[in-house]
């Protein structure tokens, strides 16, 4: 399915199955793995990146690409925060922030890029590639908000 040319839709097996034969897996630069389940996911690890970890799935008409910035709990100032990110983040192509709840583990701010799911791989990965980037920009850029210590790779 790693056509020039797509047609129809991914679904989460597919669209593994397609990623780990790409360059950026196959030459050992971010590691993929499957996680099974009632909602199947893609589990990413960009190795060059610190080991950052990528999460995708498919719903439906979108591919959805995310990672996890860091809990509300460890924002200093939460409306200050929330301000510049509402400022700044078309500063992050092709990515947003958003606020999500975690289980019993609280509010998270995580980062997300969303494609079509008849997406050509080759856009996939850049989306992946982007993601990582932005993710990290937005260590640096956001740092003086957390009251964590941080470093950006």
């Amino acid at each position: 399915m790693s056509n020039s040319k797509k047609e129809s839709s991914w679904n989460t097996s597919s669209l593994y199955d397609s990623l780990k034969e790409t360059e950026l897996f196959a030459s050992g630069l971010a590691a993929i793995e499957l996680i099974d389940g009632v909602e199947p996911a893609i589990h990413i690890t960009m190795k060059e990146y610190g080991d950052l970890p990528i999460f995708l799935t498919v719903s439906g008409d979108q591919i959805i690409a995310e990672s996890v910035l860091w809990s509300v709990s460890e924002v200093k100032d939460v409306a200050g925060f929330n301000e510049a990110i509402l400022r700044t983040h078309k500063y992050f192509p092709l990515s947003t922030i958003c606020l999500d709840q975690m289980g019993s583990n609280g509010d998270y701010y995580q980062m997300f890029g969303a494609l079509s799911s008849t997406s050509l791989i080759q856009n996939v990965v850049f989306e992946i590639e982007v993601l990582a980037s932005n993710v990290i920009q937005a260590t640096e850029a956001y740092g003086e908000f957390l009251n964590i210590s941080v470093e950006a790779s």
